[in-house]
């Protein structure tokens, strides 16, 4: 039977961005199935009175460093945005909105290399239209997307599922129930399907 790893995730957090660029090779090591699960973190940062890591100086400083030891040890690209924290509400019911849908995926992608290899001002409505265009979306239909009701509720309750369900930050991980956290807990996660 094919497992299912749930991926929490917002395209806000740069541990998360790692992740998803891991996760194609766990897939491809285990068969396991990734489901992306668009949450919004400051919304559940707020629920559980957690914060960003990068709010403690001494903290911030050594995550960029090991951040940085992670992109290198993975061949990733990572370029750590000037423009951090961005708001990330317009993306994510965005991506709320077309979960399930085609071009979710590429849409993923898309934001997240926006974030982290580019990296943009995604916050800014002019260059977040952009990126899209450049990404072969329509700008337009997908920020009328991101302002429907349907896209504002499947955010909402995917994020108050998640806060229920343990989550307090991102990248977060579910396997056959069992909660992990962290992009450095993506080995244990691969453990996890494989099993």
């Amino acid at each position: 039977m094919t497992k299912i790893i749930e991926f929490l995730f917002d395209v806000g957090s740069p541990t998360t961005y790692l992740a998803h660029k891991r996760l194609p090779g766990v897939a491809a090591r285990t068969g396991a199935h990734i489901d992306y699960v668009p949450v919004l973190l400051g919304g559940i940062f707020k629920a559980t009175g957690n914060a960003s890591p990068v709010m403690i100086p001494a903290k911030g400083v050594w995550m960029g460093t090991d951040m940085g030891r992670f992109a290198g040890r993975h061949g990733i690209v990572l370029r750590f945005n000037p423009h951090f924290p961005i708001n990330t509400l317009t993306m994510m019911r965005m991506l709320a909105g077309m979960k399930d849908k085609d071009g979710f995926a590429p849409l993923v992608n898309a934001l997240f290399n926006a974030m982290w290899e580019k990296p943009l001002d995604m916050g800014n409505t002019t260059e977040l239209a952009s990126a899209l265009t450049a990404a072969g979306f329509d700008a337009e239909a997908m920020l009328a997307l991101a302002a429907t009701a349907d896209a504002k509720r499947k955010l909402v309750d995917a994020t108050k599922d998640a806060i229920a369900r343990g989550a307090f930050g991102a990248p977060t991980f579910f396997v056959d129930g069992a909660m992990y956290f962290g992009q450095d807990r993506l080995d244990w996660v691969e453990e996890a399907a494989s099993g």
